[in-house]
């Protein structure tokens, strides 16, 4: 494992995830989907989708 300072902040993000949900357990666990919204996902997923990075949201809205 790579040591802190080498590390991204996806990489420690990712790492605080996993752990919370190792301990907290998965909220959503044994919940299902409704047709409806399932169906609506997988349209949206086979859409493109473009990432705007947060500098650039700021400039826009600020």
């Amino acid at each position: 494992m790579p040591k802190v300072r080498e590390m991204t902040v996806e990489d420690i993000e990712q790492i605080v995830e996993h752990k919370l949900l190792e301990i907290l357990g998965d909220p959503d666990s044994g919940l299902h989907l409704k047709k409806e919204f399932k169906a609506k996902l997988e349209q949206r997923l086979k859409k493109p989708s473009k990432r705007i990075p947060h500098k650039e949201v700021l400039k826009r809205f600020a």
